[in-house]
């Protein structure tokens, strides 16, 4: 019961230890150096999955309604 999940790299692959050299946006594929404030996280399947200003702007309807990726 005190199992701990699993912390995801900011690519969405399962490690011990997160990574905060570069993030990439989970839709167009641009990336940043480190975490951006101005980005958006989601949690799909159990990942994270960062969004850039432009894709999370567009999307924006779609993501307040809880709606994955895949739909949009």
């Amino acid at each position: 019961m005190d199992q701990k999940p699993s912390q995801a790299t900011t690519t969405g692959t399962p490690s011990s230890t997160p990574r905060t050299s570069g993030t990439a946006c989970g839709r167009c594929g641009a990336t940043a150096q480190g975490l951006p404030l101005t980005w958006t996280c989601s949690v799909e399947n159990g990942r994270r999955v960062y969004f850039c200003d432009t894709c999370a702007r567009e999307h924006l309807r779609s993501i307040e309604g809880r709606l994955d990726s895949a739909w949009w």
